[in-house]
């Protein structure tokens, strides 16, 4: 697929130029990548490593510059619709191009889908890479509860199920144990020998792999130091290793102040124990984290933790510091057992976590002064303190600077300041090094090893890197839960005779789990000739299959997350209960009480004409003003009726007759209510009064009888349960549908769709499929909800009501995932969507106030808006009667508004980041 024009090269940067905000990533940086080789990109985190191979990938948008990949134009969206098929794309992050719920299988049928692959062809291709990765007997266990290492294996083989001729990988052993990196490592030769065509570009900040590579690229600020194969650098440079020839290569400011980091010798007591841990474990349910795990730790000792992915040490960390308290055995302190509940403890510890956990809306004298009184240091110490941090860490220049705009090396000098800012005799270091770039990584441990000897900080830290591990006094390596060997580097390299700390260290893993570290040859395990899949496979603009691809893997990741489809399936039957209830205006059972200071025969037959009613309870008489007061503030009354002295003689004689009427006016359409029910109550009293009297005579010459013919009783839940399932049929399917596109953008997973042959249109309609279901589901629980619980007679067609149910839902789905295409955050999403939809909803569809009555703006969304016209199909057939032939207009707005929606979420749904 290579343009003969140029076929040494896979891809060719010029002027490429990449900006996020005022932060530039790339640099005007201009790079000839040869094709058929192993090509390395180094340098630490934020050098625009991930920025170069996201826009190689095709992931995001070009801003400035060409990059040609096989041949073309990255720029142009023909081209990357045509290379896509031969280009597979590993982001960075453990995993992150998987869905944790999924099972390893069923993560990679996904990929295979998304190919365009047939059944047949997916499962021998699945089958032969899980066996050749070492997940074979793997299948079924869900990718959010593998191993790192058993992450990117994974990841590697839903990348490599099409058979790419060029394979992107970002960073792919970061965090990953140095067995699981030897191990990927040797499978990714292993294919590279069966096709030597196949191009392969990786970054990495790990120098000691980067040396396998054939050629390298190494980056510093968004630019290209130098280029060539690992001799040459090493010859250009004149040195010995690959982190010596990076730090070479760098700016002279930065590179000026480094020197080789020495380690003093200890002076530590050898009975002297800051930290003990006997028989500790942690139990998660049946998982077993932590086992039985035991060791001592001097004070002023620097003691390294070591192990595979998911072996037990952030865990076993946690319980040290008191933030995870212990299922059995015991954590000492200086002597001291933890104690989570004890401060005092708690504050003779630092701890910097594996990840950046500091306030990044704060400046760095602010983090460091917000922890300084968190550790309760007195106020008076607090600056002079902050300036002892910056001057020992080297971060005046920075402190009035936000954590996000600056490089990762001198944020995690931040953390190391944080964590000790209280003098802690304790330092629990977790991974603090990651990501970081060589020179950074001293300048950290020059800063550890002074804290250590000169302070006499006990540090406990946990590291991938072997050149850091020999730094430390003694180490221990930890698999599965268990500590395998704790002693020196040199004694644990010399017990296993072994030349490198690494090879040692892999032996004690190879020993623990009884399986070689090396992937078997693959002729020794596939079938000599694979089956010819190639007639098989069919490249269309529009393929069911990768729509089914995403409709299938969404209804798994629903059903595996029980809270999430509960809620999505009775969250609206939840609220249509609560709102049921809420908007029921009926006034009835109201309590009332009477202060009657006529008290004759008459003003108590007034009395029981109210009390009567099925819209009043009488309560005990009102003695005075001050007893109508009190129980009207107390809640116990809602009318209070004063009968004036001389009623009965003002009714006899046929005066006007006036009674007061007190009533709560704290819910005034309550209010307004009660009022006409008193005034109609006490004019129909006088009125049969006056024809007891007067006879014929009273009566007048004509009356005019009301009958309301859809709603006779005049029930608020009977006008308004029709009108809330409109409302909660757009709420609940718009939020879902939304939320299902956005959480991909957060989690990272959205690259799958930037990446893979998949249209727009597919994926859109792949996302809509499982929540229209779900939305009908929701119709129908609703429908049954309001006639069985609300008493709400259903008279008209069913079939009509369940046709215009689908069309709205198709509309309210399209609605969310039109949101969910111009916005990145599931918080602004669940805000966005339940704004946008819940006002149109309520005040101008219909719900309240008939939409002839609008003007103006509401009018005009009251009219185009595809609530009005469902109301009127709900009402229609719930209250009147109504089925298609008289609803028919109503359905063209709802048959329209879906597809529409579609369109424009195709539109503005980018396939690209940018």
């Amino acid at each position: 697929m290579v343009d003969a024009a140029e076929p040494a090269y896979v891809a060719r940067l010029k002027d490429l130029t990449h900006a996020y905000g005022k932060r530039l990533a790339l640099d005007d940086v201009s790079l000839d990548i040869p094709e058929g080789r192993m090509i390395g990109f180094i340098g630490p985190d934020g050098v625009g490593k991930s920025t170069l191979l996201s826009l190689v990938a095709g992931a995001r948008v070009i801003q400035k510059g060409d990059v040609l990949v096989l041949g073309g134009d990255m720029g142009s969206s023909g081209h990357r619709s045509r290379v896509c098929p031969a280009i597979a794309y590993m982001p960075q992050g453990l995993g992150r191009n998987l869905y944790p719920t999924l099972s390893v299988f069923e993560n990679a049928d996904f990929f295979g889908s998304l190919f365009g692959q047939r059944k047949e062809e997916r499962e021998y291709r699945i089958r032969t890479l899980l066996r050749r990765t070492g997940l074979d007997g793997f299948e079924d266990r869900p990718a959010g509860k593998l191993s790192g290492g058993m992450k990117q294996k994974l990841s590697l083989c839903c990348s490599l199920l099409h058979d790419p001729d060029l394979l992107i990988l970002d960073e792919p052993t970061t965090g990953v144990d140095p067995l699981s990196r030897r191990q990927f490592w040797n499978l990714i030769d292993d294919i590279r020998t069966e096709r030597p065509q196949l191009s392969v570009m990786v970054a990495t900040a790990y120098m000691e792999e980067a040396a396998r590579f054939d050629w390298l690229a190494a980056m510093d600020a968004g630019k290209v130091l130098a280029t060539g194969t690992p001799g040459e650098m090493l010859a250009h440079t004149g040195t010995d290793t690959l982190d010596d020839a990076f730090i070479a290569l760098m700016p002279e400011e930065k590179r000026a102040a480094h020197h080789a980091v020495e380690l003093p010798p200890p002076t530590f007591s050898e009975s002297d124990f800051a930290i003990e841990a006997e028989d500790l474990t942690m139990r998660f349910g049946d998982f077993t984290a932590v086992d039985d795990v035991s060791f001592r730790i001097r004070r002023g000792e620097i003691f390294g933790f070591l192990g595979s992915n998911g072996c037990g040490k952030t865990t076993t960390m946690k319980m040290l510091t008191g933030l995870l308290p212990a299922s059995s055995g015991t954590a000492r302190l200086f002597g001291k057992e933890v104690d989570p509940r004890d401060m005092d403890i708690r504050r003779r510890v630092g701890y910097m976590s594996q990840a950046f956990s500091l306030y990044t809306e704060l400046t760095v004298r602010q983090n460091l002064d917000l922890h300084a009184r968190l550790f309760r240091l007195p106020p008076e110490t607090i600056p002079a303190r902050i300036e002892e941090m910056g001057r020992r860490f080297q971060l005046l220049d920075v402190m009035d600077s936000l954590p996000d705009a600056l490089p990762l090396g001198i944020r995690q000098r931040l953390s190391l300041a944080v964590a000790v800012v209280h003098s802690p005799e304790v330092l629990i270091l977790d991974e603090p090094t990651s990501g970081v770039d060589p020179v950074a990584r001293d300048q950290l441990w020059e800063m550890l090893i002074e804290l250590s000897r000169k302070d006499q900080v006990t540090i406990f830290i946990s590291t991938h890197f072997m050149n850091e591990a020999e730094r430390c006094d003694r180490i221990s390596l930890m698999h599965a839960g268990k500590v395998l060997v704790s002693d020196t580097p040199a004694a644990i390299r010399d017990s296993r005779k072994a030349a490198t700390l690494e090879e040692a260290f892999i032996g004690y893993l190879e020993d623990a789990i009884s399986e070689p570290a090396a992937v078997p040859a693959p002729q020794q395990e596939e079938p000599a000739a694979a089956p010819d899949f190639a007639a098989s496979r069919h490249w269309r603009l529009f393929d069911l299959r990768r729509v089914w691809s995403f409709s299938r893997r969404e209804a798994l990741e629903l059903r595996r997350d029980p809270i999430r489809a509960t809620l999505a399936l009775i969250g609206s039957v939840i609220l249509m209960f609560v709102i049921g209830y809420g908007i029921n205006m009926d006034v009835e059972n109201l309590t009332f009480a009477v202060l009657d200071r006529d008290d004759t025969v008459t003003s108590r037959d007034y009395v029981a004409d109210i009390a009567g009613s099925r819209y009043f309870v009488e309560q005990p008489p009102l003695e005075d003003y001050n007893d109508l007061d009190r129980r009207m503030r107390n809640g116990s009354l809602k009318l209070a009726i004063e009968i004036p002295p001389g009623f009965a003689e003002h009714v006899a004689r046929g005066n006007d007759v006036e009674v007061g009427a007190w009533i709560d006016g704290a819910m005034p359409q309550r209010a307004e209510t009660t009022r006409g029910y008193v005034q109609g109550m006490h004019a129909g009293w006088i009125a049969r009064h006056a024809r007891e009297i007067y006879g014929d005579a009273a009566a007048s010459p004509f009356s005019i009888e009301t009958r309301f013919r859809y709603n006779p009783g005049i029930e608020s839940l009977v006008a308004m349960v029709p009108a809330v399932i409109p409302l909660l049929l757009l709420l609940i399917p718009a939020m879902l549908a939304a939320l299902s596109v956005v959480r991909e953008k957060e989690l990272g997973s959205i690259v799958n769709f930037y990446v893979t042959p998949v249209t727009k249109l597919e994926f859109l309609l792949g996302k809509q499929a499982p929540y229209l279901a779900l939305g009908m589901a929701n119709a129908v629980l609703l429908w049954l909800f309001a006639i069985l619980v609300f008493r709400v007679p259903f008279t008209g067609s069913l079939m009509t009501f369940a046709l215009a149910a689908f069309l709205y839902v198709a509309f309210s789905t399209a609605f969310g995932l039109l949101v969910s295409s111009f916005i990145s955050s599931q918080i602004a999403a669940i805000f966005g969507t339940t704004l946008m939809t819940i006002i149109p909803a309520v005040q101008f569809s219909g719900m309240i106030d008939p939409v002839s009555s609008l003007q103006g703006f509401g009018a005009w969304i009251g009219q185009i808006y595809p609530t009005t016209y469902f109301n009127i199909i709900a009402r229609g057939t719930f209250s009147k009667g109504l089925a298609f032939e008289n609803l028919g207009d109503a359905f063209l707005p709802l048959l329209l508004a879906g597809p529409l929606l579609i369109a424009a979420a195709t539109v503005f749904l980018k396939k690209q980041a940018k």
